[in-house]
């Protein structure tokens, strides 16, 4: 048993053990301690040198440490600076792309507005022009079921024709639908004078042909409706000089109004044999502008003839006019005449007038002397005092 601390352990106990090898690496530990000291002072001198090395070197370590830190320091001030300038420019530039991004904005939603307001104009425009197509389709629909028929194609014929005439001439030169003397009823009759004479218009439109015309896609269907044009234009040729060129009613010639410039100008190119048939029966072809032209010239014709009938009236009011005149003169003469009398008369009248002035003056004033001279010579006296008892 072993005392310990006041307490009492065994000599083979866990805390006996344990003690006892703390105590052997303590004496271990001192002994290595004192072999150190006993070198130790063996080398002190050498170590002392460097020692002393390393001191001046950590001085001047040290010193480098403080230039390094002054020279940070300066890089700091400096990098604060340069950065303090950046970040002005920067504010600035941001200051600056945003006035110009603001502005960019501010003008693309200017044009952006205008642009919009523009293109609902345009629409508003797209939207009247297509309710204007829609209903020119409504009327080309109309105007199709029209001259699909006979009866109101040839109305819409007659309709043209009223409309240019009625432009062209007077109203009473003309007469629609007039009736001639062998009870044919024609379109327009043109009061010419003789000659020629009244000369009649008359409207056709051979559709069914040139549409078959233009639809013709193969030779054979080609001069199939030339053929049908043909006979179509013939046909009402014949019709107009049979019907409307009387002898000694109408004049020796007549037209035929077709309300179609194309038709028209599809005959006088492709088909010159029928405008020469025409002209061989006395039946011009004209169109609406041709028909204008014509018409206009007729107008001219009309108002000739008429200043002819009117040349007998004018030269005999102009001997009318002549005999006033020449009567007037002799009027005036005797006028003038009585104003010579009267002039004569009021100068007579202006010197009885002063005589009477100066008497009645003579007598005012009892000049008897002055008046006794201009009294008779055989005047007795007793006159003379019978007058002024008189003028007493």
């Amino acid at each position: 048993m072993i005392p310990l601390f006041g307490q009492t352990y065994a000599w083979n106990s866990p805390e006996i053990l344990l003690f006892g090898g703390a105590a052997l690496v303590l004496l271990v530990f001192l002994v290595l301690i004192l072999r150190a000291a006993a070198q130790a002072s063996s080398t002190a001198a050498p170590l002392m040198r460097e020692v002393s090395w390393l001191s001046s070197r950590l001085q001047a370590l040290g010193d480098g440490q403080e230039r390094l830190a002054g020279g940070l320091h300066h890089v700091s001030e400096t990098q604060a600076v340069s950065q303090t300038a950046m970040l002005q420019v920067m504010e600035q530039r941001l200051a600056e792309v945003q006035r110009q991004m603001t502005e960019a904005l501010h003008g693309t939603s200017t044009r952006t507005a205008r642009s919009l307001g523009e293109l609902q104009q345009r629409l508003a425009t797209i939207d009247k022009a297509q309710a204007n197509i829609e209903k020119l389709s409504g009327n080309v629909l109309s105007l199709q079921d029209i001259l699909s028929n006979k009866q109101t194609r040839g109305a819409f014929g007659e309709i043209q024709l009223h409309d240019i005439v009625q432009k062209a001439l007077p109203k009473d030169a003309y007469t629609m639908q007039a009736t001639l003397s062998n009870g044919r009823r024609a379109d327009c009759l043109i009061h010419l004078p003789n000659p020629p004479g009244p000369i009649v218009i008359d409207a056709k439109f051979p559709l069914e042909a040139y549409e078959a015309l233009r639809r013709a896609d193969s030779p054979r269907l080609l001069q199939e409706a030339a053929q049908q044009m043909r006979t179509a234009v013939r046909t009402h040729i014949r019709a107009i000089s049979d019907k409307y060129i009387l002898e000694g009613e109408t004049a020796d010639g007549a037209l035929m109004f077709l309300p179609s410039e194309a038709v028209y100008a599809e005959l006088h190119a492709n088909f010159p044999d029928l405008v020469r048939e025409g002209f061989s029966a006395k039946v011009w072809i004209v169109s609406p502008t041709t028909c204008m032209a014509t018409l206009n010239t007729m107008r001219a014709v009309l108002k000739d003839a008429r200043m002819r009938e009117q040349a007998g009236a004018i030269r005999k009011e102009l001997a009318l006019l002549y005999a006033d005149v020449d009567r007037l003169g002799t009027r005036v003469e005797s006028l003038d005449r009585h104003f010579g009398q009267a002039a004569k008369d009021i100068e007579d009248i202006k010197i009885s007038s002063e005589k009477a002035g100066k008497r009645a003056r003579r007598l005012d004033n009892f000049d008897f002397e002055e008046l006794a001279p201009d009294l008779a010579p055989d005047l007795a006296p007793p006159t003379a005092t019978k007058v002024i008892g008189a003028a007493e």
